[in-house]
């Protein structure tokens, strides 16, 4: 049966980019007020994704009292999402190191009288609860590369027996000249959505070394590397892609 998703829509809209920021890109108040729109608008077919998100762990919830979790859970849409599809028995619990985005998650949430817990924690010193389903949307590119691997770990380790963890990220091409393209085609994307020119030159420049991406075969060595036994694409759109792996 089709799950019926709906995504909250806010009325502030992305112009944080459009004049020079003097600083990296974080997870602040000003971002997290405007990131509903900012994620319909740089994550392509953030909809879609989401819907398949809700799909595959609704037909992995083998058990009542289940406990779900989303790392990088922000502003609490992908939980909102879930909570509305599946089982009340479920349990829910969304982290995020920015309290600007727990707070954000907070009021929406109630807003809908949805039962969730987040938490601003950070994920690496966090001990987690035996869990049944993990989420990680766009979480690993933040993180330095040499504490990838490690993250995973702690998350294969935490996951009950058949456990799922799910996860979005940009990602790059070994090929230059590709990388290249796929670079270019993502920015006429955004342009496509509204942002101008200047916007995308200036996100950009606050991501550099805050964002590095890695390549859809770097992700799943990684994912198999400690230990899932089965590691699938869900959806790749040019830089951008979901894969679910199973333990």
């Amino acid at each position: 049966m089709p799950v019926c998703i709906i995504v909250i829509r806010v009325a502030m809209k992305d112009r944080i980019f459009t004049k020079d920021i003097g600083k990296q890109f974080e997870f602040d108040a000003q971002v997290a007020s405007v990131f509903d729109d900012m994620l319909e608008r740089s994550i392509p077919h953030y909809k879609e994704v989401l819907g398949l998100i809700v799909d595959f762990c609704a037909m992995n919830l083998k058990t009542e009292n289940a406990l779900i979790y989303d790392l990088g859970s922000s502003t609490g849409t992908t939980l909102l999402a879930l909570y509305q599809a599946l089982p009340s028995s479920t349990h829910f619990i969304g982290i995020d190191n920015s309290q600007a985005m727990i707070d954000k998650a907070t009021l929406k949430t109630k807003a809908y009288g949805a039962n969730i817990t987040f938490l601003c924690e950070d994920v690496f010193s966090y001990q987690f609860l035996p869990s049944h389903i993990i989420i990680a949307n766009y979480i690993l590119q933040f993180i330095r590369p040499m504490q990838r691997q490690a993250l995973l770990q702690k998350i294969y380790d935490s996951l009950a027996d058949d456990g799922v963890l799910i996860i979005s990220e940009k990602m790059s091409s070994p090929h230059r000249i590709l990388d290249k393209q796929m670079i270019e085609r993502y920015m006429r994307y955004k342009m496509e959505q509204g942002y101008t020119q200047s916007e995308i030159s200036k996100k950009r420049e606050a991501l550099e070394n805050v964002l590095i991406p890695f390549s859809l075969a770097e992700n799943i060595t990684m994912l198999k590397n400690v230990g899932f036994s089965g590691v699938e694409v869900l959806f790749k759109w040019v830089n951008f892609g979901t894969l679910i792996a199973k333990k």
